[in-house]
């Protein structure tokens, strides 16, 4: 078993609604006391000992784009190379204008920390046995079993997709796992239609996905263990204030930075859309899925993207952008909170 902590909230319950308050500490989203302990859960927390988590690599390093195999993004991808490739036929290793640091431009660097309860990383198996990763975050739902993250992290598990050790750490670090692991449950994971249709680059615009988790092996659902984050659609593309949190492949804590966000009109055919940019220095591959939090007035951050989107978070290390957030996204945490069936890909 893992070394960690287990950590035990209890507060007064109450009705969790999408575009209320959010971001506040654990205990103010205990609700009763802990549901029965989950045989996933246990299996999960044996499978991945602190060997397996220590040794996994982030998904964008895999190659088996599309597949039904869970493996993330594949190659060709910008935060996994670091170069403008793509897996487009008839696409050109060029890189549109400005994408990229800007001639003059400050990046803010990054930093190293233990992280925060309510970010963290999937584990799972590839279609080899290896251990892949992606990051997330824990965002506030009714069922308070929700995370967040790239589209192209999930896309792999909609449907009835294998999990392969599927399962959510929350903070994450040094091999710990301090709040448990959380199974990902069957066909609960939930990706845009237009995503699957049109693929991780034309679709780069619904990059964004959800996960519903199962409780930990002590009967924890997810946000009764850690809190959540606000998620926030349609709140423009400029955050004068913005906090980007990401875990980077072989690295046994996530970084943080502190920058902004502007808006970011591609001129990439292969990759078209309107997008959030953040300059921050170090986010590689791994960080995909990793939130970018504002401050809340409700107390507490709100998510307003996550790295992705534009070359699945972009082709180099110093600049990440996300799909801008929506009625798209607001209908996806809808079909997610509310037990539709999910999307996946054609069958055809």
């Amino acid at each position: 078993m893992v070394p960690r902590t287990r950590i035990f909230r209890h507060a007064v319950g109450f009705g969790a609604a999408l575009l209320l308050s959010g971001g506040l500490s654990p205990t103010a989203y205990a609700a009763g006391t802990p549901t029965a302990p989950r045989s996933d859960a246990a299996g999960l927390g044996a499978y991945w000992t602190a060997a397996r988590l220590t040794a996994a690599r982030p998904a964008d390093a895999s190659a088996s784009v599309g597949t039904g195999t869970g493996t993330g993004t594949g190659t060709g991808t910008g935060k996994a190379t670091g170069r403008g490739t793509h897996d487009t036929p008839g696409a050109t290793d060029a890189s549109p204008s400005g994408d990229g640091p800007r001639p003059g431009e400050s990046i803010p660097p990054s930093r190293s920390f233990d992280g925060i309860p309510q970010a963290g990383t999937f584990f799972w198996t590839d279609a080899s046995g290896d251990g892949r990763t992606c990051s997330g975050s824990v965002v506030r739902s009714p069922g308070r079993d929700l995370v967040l993250s790239a589209g192209h992290c999930l896309k792999g598990y909609s449907g009835d997709s294998p999990r392969r050790h599927l399962g959510f750490v929350p903070q994450y670090h040094d091999g710990l796992t301090p709040f448990g692991i959380f199974p990902v449950r069957d066909n609960g994971v939930y990706v845009s239609q237009e995503y699957y249709d049109r693929g991780e680059h034309a679709g780069a615009a619904y990059d964004f996905g959800f996960a519903v988790t199962e409780p930990n092996e002590d009967g924890q659902r997810l946000e009764d263990a850690v809190g959540g984050v606000h998620l926030l659609t349609g709140s423009g593309y400029s955050h004068s204030s913005v906090r980007m949190i990401g875990y980077p492949g072989g690295a046994q804590k996530p970084l943080e930075c502190r920058s902004r966000t502007t808006k970011w009109v591609s001129d990439d055919p292969v990759d078209p859309g309107v997008f959030e940019r953040v300059a921050c220095d170090g986010f590689v591959g791994g960080t995909s899925g990793g939130p970018m939090l504002v401050p809340w007035s409700g107390g507490g951050w709100a998510v307003v993207g996550v790295i992705g989107g534009y070359h699945t978070g972009g082709n180099t290390s110093q600049i990440s952008y996300s799909a801008y957030f929506d009625t798209a996204t607001k209908a996806l945490y809808d079909a997610a909170t509310t037990g539709a069936p999910p999307a996946g890909p054609d069958p055809r």
